[in-house]
């Protein structure tokens, strides 16, 4: 699967319950306040649940869902090791 298409999906999940805030893949969206906390949690159940893996401890750190690249990032590495 190409990075491309990691955070093209993950940008239609966002969409919807972030009005029509533009934003690049490389901006913090919990510092543009487009993700909260709840927010976060669906995240990661839609990206377990899309890419048919389980998030682990460490996956968890906030630093991996602040940017769509870096989400795109650690999905590319959980698939990798899958």
């Amino acid at each position: 699967m190409q990075a491309e298409t990691i955070s093209h999906e993950v940008r239609g999940f966002l969409e919807p319950y972030i009005d029509d805030t533009e934003f690049s893949n490389d901006d913090d969206i919990f510092e543009m306040g487009l993700v909260n906390s709840l927010m976060a949690m669906q995240l990661v159940l839609f990206l377990e649940k899309r890419y048919a893996f389980k998030f682990e401890g460490a996956d968890l750190d906030l630093v991996n869902f602040r940017t769509l690249t870096r989400i795109q990032d650690l999905v590319t590495r959980k698939l990798g090791k899958a």
